[in-house]
C-alpha cells in the first residue's frame, strides 16, 4: 500500500497542491496502518512460528526468494511503524515545497521499513534495509535546516558503511555454512568455528551499532535530528533506529548464539558506556531537539544491555523498550517542533515561562511534562515498566553493568528537569512574547501518543502478550545451542 501510494502521488498531475497530496498520502498510510491492526487481531501469540507467511521464488541463481512473515518480535514494530507514519504525514506542513516528492519519499521510506521487519531472508532484509536509505537522505537534504547538506551526507556515509558490514556478514554466513539460500529457516551458521562466528558477529555488531546508534558510532544522529524537519525526526527516532536493535536480536543473538554468549560481557559494558555517555551529552545541551536526540543514544543502550543478558525477561524488556522509546521520542520531537514553530527558537537560553497559562503554551508544556515523566521512568508510564523489566532480567547475569546503567535513568531525570525548568517555568521571556495560537491540530498527535504511553504503562500485559512466547522460544533455543557447544568444548578438553 505505501508503494502504491508513493507511485500514485509521484505520478499525479503537477497542479495538485500540498493539502491534496498530504490527504492522499494519509489515506494510503492509514490503510497500511489499519491493515497492521487487522493482522494483530488475527495474530496468535501462542504460535512461535512465522505467521501470515508468503514465499515466492525470485532469483534462484542467488538463492534469493521473496519470503515474508510475522512473529512476536516484528509485529509490535510493524504496528509502531504504521502509526508513526500516519502521524508524520499528518504533522507535515501543508505549505512545504515539492509536496508530491515529499510524501512519495515518506511512503517509500515506510515501505522499506515494513519490508525489513517482515523479511525472512537475509538478502531480502538487506534490500529493504537499503531501500530506506535514499528517501531519508533526500528528506533531510531537501527539507532540512540550514546545515541539511552536511547532516544528510554524514547520515548517508555512516549508513552506507553500516550496510556494507551487514551485507559482508550475511554473505559470510551463507557461503561459509554451505547454505543454498539466504532463507532464515534453512540457515545454520552455528556449525562454523567459533572464531569465524566471532568475525561474522563483529560485522553485525558494528553495522547495526551504527544504525542504533551506539557510542562511538553515534555522531551522525544529533546532526540528522537537528537539521531534519519535525515529521522526519519522528520517523527517524521512532522507527528507523529500531532497525538496528531489531537486527541485533534477529540476526546477531538469534543466529550466532555461541559467539553472542562469548562477547556478552563486552556488550554489556558497551551498553553502559552508551547509556552514560548519551545522558552526559544530553545534560550539556542547550538545544531542546539535540537534548532529545542524545537521550535516544542512552535509551537505546538499555536494549543492548538486555540483549547481552539474553534472558527471556530481559529480551522481552528490550522489545518493550523499543516500543516505549518509539512512542516517547516521537511525542517529544512533535512537541519540540511545535515550540520551535510557535516561539521561533529551541534554545534553552532564550525560552522561559512557556507554561504561562495566558500567553504561553500550557497544554504543550503539560504534554512535555508527561513525556519527560515517561522517559525518566516514572511508574505508571510505559518507560518505567520497559526499563524495569530490562533491569530485572539483566541483573542476575550482569549485576555491575545493570547497576551502572540504572544511573542513566537518574541522569535522564536530570537533563529533562533542566529542560523543563529553563524553558517552561518562570516568567515568560521577552523574546517569546505574543506567541501564535496553538491549535488542537498541533496538539492532537502528541496527545494520542501520550494516551498510549499511559495505557500501556498501566497495562503492559496488553503489549507483552504478543511478544513473550516468541522471545521465550528464541532465548531458550539460544541457550540450548550454547550449552551444547560448552559440553563439546569440555569433552574435547577432557
Amino acid at each position: 500500500m505505501p508503494l502504491i501510494g508513493a507511485a500514485l502521488i509521484g505520478f499525479s498531475p503537477s497542479g495538485i497542491n500540498g493539502k491534496f497530496a498530504r490527504g492522499m498520502a494519509l489515506v494510503f498510510a492509514s490503510i497500511a496502518f489499519l491493515w497492521t491492526i487487522i493482522l494483530a487481531i488475527q495474530f496468535h501469540p501462542g504460535e512461535i512460528t512465522q505467521q501470515f507467511a508468503e514465499s515466492l521464488p525470485w532469483i534462484d541463481v542467488l538463492g534469493l526468494n521473496y519470503n515474508l512473515g510475522i512473529d512476536g518480535l516484528s509485529l509490535p514494530l510493524l504496528v509502531l511503524n504504521g502509526l508513526l507514519t500516519c502521524i508524520a504525514i499528518y504533522s507535515s506542513d501543508e505549505s512545504l515545497q515539492r509536496p508530491k516528492f515529499y510524501y512519495s519519499l515518506i511512503l517509500l521510506l515506510s515501505a522499506g521499513v515494513t519490508g525489513a521487519f517482515l523479511a525472512q531472508d537475509l538478502l531480502l532484509f538487506f534490500l529493504f534495509y537499503e531501500l530506506e536509505l535514499i528517501p531519508l537522505y533526500l528528506l533531510i537534504a531537501i527539507w532540512g535546516g540550514e546545515k541539511r547538506g552536511y547532516a544528510a551526507t554524514k547520515f548517508l556515509i555512516y549508513t552506507a558503511v553500516s550496510g556494507i558490514l551487514i551485507l559482508a556478514s550475511f554473505l559470510g554466513m551463507v557461503w561459509l555454512s554451505g547454505s543454498s539460500s539466504f532463507a532464515l529457516a534453512t540457515l545454520n551458521p552455528t556449525t562454523l568455528p567459533l572464531a569465524t562466528q566471532l568475525l561474522l558477529l563483529g560485522g553485525i555488531l558494528v553495522g547495526f551499532g551504527i544504525k542504533i546508534p551506539l557510542v562511538p558510532f553515534h555522531t551522525w544522529l544529533p546532526d540528522a535530528h537537528v537539521e531534519a524537519s519535525t515529521p522526519i525526526s519522528v520517523l527517524l527516532a521512532g522507527v528507523l533506529l529500531k532497525l538496528g536493535t531489531y537486527g541485533l536480536l534477529r540476526f546477531g543473538m538469534n543466529l550466532l548464539p555461541e559467539a553472542w554468549a562469548y562477547v556478552a560481557p563486552w556488550l554489556a559494558t558497551w551498553a553502559v558506556v552508551s547509556v552514560l555517555y548519551g545522558a552526559s551529552c544530553a545534560i550539556a545541551q542547550t538545544d531542546m531537539k539535540k537534548m532529545v536526540a542524545y537521550s535516544s543514544i542512552g535509551h537505546m543502550g538499555y536494549v543492548l544491555l538486555a540483549a547481552a543478558a539474553s534472558t527471556p525477561l530481559s529480551v522481552l524488556g528490550a522489545v518493550m523498550q523499543m516500543i516505549s522509546h518509539g512512542l516517547i521520542s516521537a511525542m517529544l520531537f512533535l512537541l519540540v517542533g511545535v515550540v520551535y514553530k510557535k516561539a521561533g527558537s529551541r534554545d534553552l537560553e532564550v525560552l522561559q515561562g512557556l507554561l504561562n497559562p495566558e500567553r504561553g503554551m500550557p497544554v504543550i508544556g503539560s504534554l512535555i511534562v508527561v513525556g519527560v515523566m515517561a522517559s525518566a521512568g516514572i511508574p505508571g508510564m510505559l518507560g518505567f515498566i520497559s526499563e524495569f523489566i530490562i533491569f530485572r532480567g539483566s541483573f542476575p547475569v550482569f549485576p555491575v553493568q545493570t547497576l551502572l546503567s540504572m544511573i542513566g535513568t537518574g541522569l535522564t531525570a536530570v537533563y529533562f528537569l533542566i529542560l523543563l525548568n529553563r524553558a517552561f517555568f518562570g516568567r515568560l521571556s521577552a523574546q517569546v512574547t505574543n506567541l501564535p495560537r496553538v491549535y488542537w491540530s498541533d496538539r492532537g498527535p502528541a496527545a494520542i501518543l501520550a494516551v498510549l504511553i499511559v495505557i500501556f504503562g498501566i497495562q503492559p500485559g496488553w503489549l507483552a502478550r504478543w511478544t513473550e512466547p516468541t522471545i521465550t522460544a528464541m532465548v531458550n533455543s539460544q541457550n540450548v545451542v550454547v550449552a551444547v557447544s560448552l559440553d563439546k568444548a569440555i569433552g574435547t578438553r577432557d
